[in-house]
This record gives C-alpha cells, structure tokens and sequence, in this order.
C-alpha cells in the first residue's frame, strides 16, 4: 500500500497507516533514510555475507583469536577522543522499550541514563517502530506525557541522559523500500532518531548518543563509524558529536575490542557487557563443538569461565584508551508478592553490582527503576565523589585465547531445560503480539534471553549432552522427550500466538542447522506487506 507522503524517488512504503506515521516519515526524513541506505546498506550486507563465511570456517574447526592483521592497533598507544560533559558519570543505566509510559518512568528512574531500545526489548512492529519515533522525539523536548486511569505521568526535573539502540545490522525494516530493497533496520532507527533530533539535542547541552548493538568485528564498527561521520556533515553539526557505546555481546567481538573502540575513536562512548546475548553467541559460534555445551543458564553466570574473563577484559581496554567499561544487565525484577523472594532476588543484583564495582567497570545496567536504588548505592560506596573509575587500568588482567573460550563447568537439568521452554515459548508468544519485553519468572525477559533459552535448547538436542531428569536417572534429550516436556509445561498457559510461538520454538530447537537469530522468521509472522 503506497502513502501520501510525498516520497523520494526510488522509495517505496509498504504498510498500513499507523499513528504518528506522517509526522515521523517526512519527505526529508525519509530522503536521509533513503541516503543512509544507499551509501552504507551494500556495506551492511558485505558484512552480514562475511558473517557467514567466517561462521563456516569455525564450523569447519578454526577457532576464534585475536587478529594479527590488527597486532598494531592492539599494542598502540592512543585513547578515544575525549567525552562530553554529560557522559562522563554513567553509574547507573536503565534500559527499555521505546513504549510512551516505561520511557517517562526510567527518565523519572534515578537512573544517570536510559537506553531506549528499538532492538531487544522492542517488537518492532511497524506501529511499534514509529511511534517509538514520535515518544522518543517528545522525550528530547521534554513534552512527553501519558495518561493511564486518570493518572497523568510527564517528565521530573531530571531526566536521565538518553541513549538510543538502533535495530541489529541484520535485521531488515519491510515497511520502507529503496530501490527495491528493505532498508536496514539499523539506518532506519538510527537515520530517523538522529534526522529528527540531533540539533535539539545539541540546543539543550546534550547529543545524539547510541547504543550499537550484536557488531562482530571492527569492518562492522568501521561502517558506523562512517555513517556518524556521514550524517554529521549531512545536517551540519560538529564531527564527533555523536557518542556511541558499543555492546560486546558477540564471542567475536571479544576478540576485537581494541580495534573497535579504535575503528570509534572520534565517536567512542566505550563498551558495555551484554551478558546474555553473549552467553546466546558463545552457543552460536561454536554451534559445531561439542567441548563448549554449556550447563543450565542459571549457572552460567558472570564471576566464572569465558563471562569472567570477557567483563575482566573490556575493562583493561576500555581504561587503557580512555572510556567508560559498562557492566551487564540485572534481570531481576521486585517480586512485591513475596517478601522473602524478593529480597532474594534484590540479594542477587546486589552481588551482581559489587562484583561490578569491584572490578573497575564505571556503571551498570537495570530493567526495572525498582533496581535503580540498590545499583546506585552501591556504585556510590565505590565511586564517591569521582564520576567513574577510568583511572582503574587493570594491568594485572591477563586474559588471551583460552580464557575467553573457556567453557564453564555445571550441572544439566530438567529443571533447567523446562525454564528454557517456558521463558522460550512465551517470550515469543509476547513478541508476535507486539511486546519485547516481558516479565516472567521475576526476570525481565528480552530477545537476547528467549535467544539462550532456544540455543540451549538445540545445544543439548544436537550434541545428545547428558541431562539429569527429574526420577533420578540421567541420559541425553530426544525429540519426542522434548514434545512432551513443551505439551506439560505450556498446559494451562494461553495467548492468541501461543501455537505459533510453539511450532517456532521446536522448529528453531530441533532443527539440523542453528538458526542465526529467532527473530529473523520471527519477523515474517509480524511485518505487514500489502
């Protein structure tokens, strides 16, 4: 279905009519857009194909390491162009869904920045897309209200600093054509967020700052870098007035921090552990060996093996060159129901956060502004005064090759491969309805952890890996095994996309070959194409 707005040649729109549509996709706007993805998409997908040829040859038996190509950048002495003023005290970061109400209230958090997010935590239905836009640009000129039973929620005196994380490099936007092709999903957020807002941003004393999510080399960080580049001198604004942190949550990336900061310099916000979409690549790049099955994901956690050495490591390199090393997410969520879990659960992130602060990480990631408290009391207590610990250079860190492909020990349950299937199903069944982020099991659920929990899945499945059932007995996951478990622990849960969510679920886990990302199909079942 063609729209009235007036569309630059070669562009094509693809949908229905949504509100806030012709607000956000300007004849100007949708130009830039266009622009973005003639320059910068071919890039995109010579990336994504090199993805693949690099994913073969660690099927075939390479392993990762770091580059020698790149030995220089790595052993040279230069640091990231210094940061702006409202960047240089991140401690505590609350992310979420770019949906009107969770944007006011993790501005309102306490937290000393939001991401909002187009990506994991999004859906990105095409009314979801847009108006994402149009909250996020009342967001920057502080207009954003929302009304809910007749309680009227609008922005306190001090907001949180605002990050945006465009979609993935992979993820296609149906909706908008150019010269016969999807335009990335990445130039899509990224080019309308930025085209709409940057300069008012600038007006008001802070920047177009991003989250960059899934990359897996610096060829990949090097195209950001140039569409920063790019889209600054396109609407006249300083070089380097864009700050983008970078999220390693690839195993290849790993192996790759100091050339991507390198490939940023002029536009580095530093680097940030996703924890669990890393946990998902580490099953997904070595998808073919059977030494690297992970145990239960509850075990799999930040203080052992390949995490540990991962977080020790972008902290050592994000100091050396000068910016800020972020830590990881907490899941948890308050459990008001029961007093006794919850303060279990609050135990947890506490634990989480000052093993962080001990480290020398600068900040830390929450889901929920109920966390924003225990986070910032604890960074406070390491911090003081000064506004983040980029002094803390961690030259006693020795982590090579070994170390970030070390497998953690642990135990294999039913227990374990039940939780996976339940968190699995319904976060999927959330998302085909529009909602990327869901709170099951007091955990915030997103994209990346509906990702492990059908990894594992297949992980086990696949290599055969011994399980420890429930009756005591222990022995590999079959097909049939699995069926009966989803039909026993999806019994009594409802939802319209339930049956869909199902055949995706044991489709993507039972498979021959691993399935780069769930919500690649996932996105069929919801793009609207007339």
């Amino acid at each position: 279905m063609h729209m009235s707005t007036n569309l630059p040649p070669g562009v094509e729109l693809h949908g229905p009519e949504v509100a806030g549509l012709h607000d956000v996709l300007t004849t100007e706007a949708v130009a830039f857009v266009a622009e973005l993805a003639r320059r910068f998409g071919p890039r995109i997908e010579e990336r994504l194909a090199a993805r693949v040829v690099r994913q073969r040859a660690l099927d075939a038996g390479e392993q990762l390491d770091f580059l020698p190509e790149t030995k220089a950048v790595r052993e040279g002495d230069w640091k990231v162009a210094p940061l702006p003023a409202d960047l240089l005290d991140r401690r505590v970061e609350i992310t979420g869904p770019v949906e009107r109400k969770m944007i006011i209230n993790a501005l309102n958090s306490g937290a000393n920045v939001f991401m909002a997010d187009f990506e994991d935590a999004n859906a990105p239905t095409w009314s979801n897309v847009i108006a994402g836009q149009v909250n996020l640009s009342d967001a920057v000129r502080r207009t954003i209200t929302f009304e809910q039973n007749g309680k009227k929620y609008a922005l306190g005196d001090k907001p949180a600093v605002l990050f945006v994380r465009p979609r993935g490099l992979h993820l296609p936007e149906r909706h908008l054509h150019v010269d016969g092709r999807p335009v990335p999903g990445s130039l899509f957020d990224f080019g309308l967020f930025f085209f709409r807002n940057a300069k008012e941003q600038l007006s008001r004393g802070t920047g177009p700052y991003f989250y960059l999510p899934k990359l897996e080399s610096h060829l990949e960080a090097q195209i950001w870098d140039d569409v920063f580049s790019f889209a600054e001198d396109a609407v006249g604004i300083p070089r380097g007035s864009i700050k983008a942190t970078v999220l390693i949550e690839t195993l290849p990336a790993a192996f790759e921090m100091h050339e991507i900061l390198h490939a940023l310099r002029a536009h580095s916000a530093g680097l940030n552990c996703g924890r669990w979409d890393y946990i998902f690549s580490f099953i997904k790049k070595r998808r073919a060996d059977a030494t690297a099955v992970l145990p239960d994901r509850a075990e799999v956690t930040m203080d052992k093996s390949f995490l540990a050495a991962y977080a020790q490591l972008v902290i050592q390199t994000c100091h050396r060159r000068g910016v800020h090393a972020m830590g990881g997410m907490a899941a948890q969520i308050p459990i008001k129901s029961d007093p006794v879990k919850n303060e279990a659960a609050l135990g947890k992130v506490r634990a989480d956060k000052e093993r962080e602060a001990r480290d020398g990480h600068d900040g830390t990631w929450v889901a929920h502004p109920g966390l924003v408290a225990i986070a910032r009391e604890v960074f406070d207590a390491k911090l003081g005064s000064a506004p983040n610990q980029l002094g803390v250079l961690r030259d006693d860190v020795k982590v090579g090759q070994a170390e970030l492909l070390a497998v953690p020990t642990g135990n294999r349950t039913e227990k374990g491969l039940r939780h996976n299937v339940r968190v699995g199903v319904q976060y999927l069944e959330a998302w085909l309805r529009g909602e990327g982020c869901v709170p099951l099991y007091d955990l915030m659920e997103d994209a990346a952890t509906a990702e492990i929990s059908r990894a594992q899945v297949w992980q086990w499945l696949h290599f055969g890996a011994p399980i420890a059932w429930a009756d005591g007995t222990t022995g590999p996951l079959t097909r049939d095994r699995l069926s009966v478990i989803v039909d026993e622990e999806l019994r009594g849960v409802t939802g319209p996309k339930l049956a869909e969510a199902r055949r995706i679920f044991e489709q993507l886990a039972t498979a021959d070959t691993f399935e780069d990302f769930l919500t690649l199909p996932a996105y069929e079942r919801i793009v609207t194409l007339t």
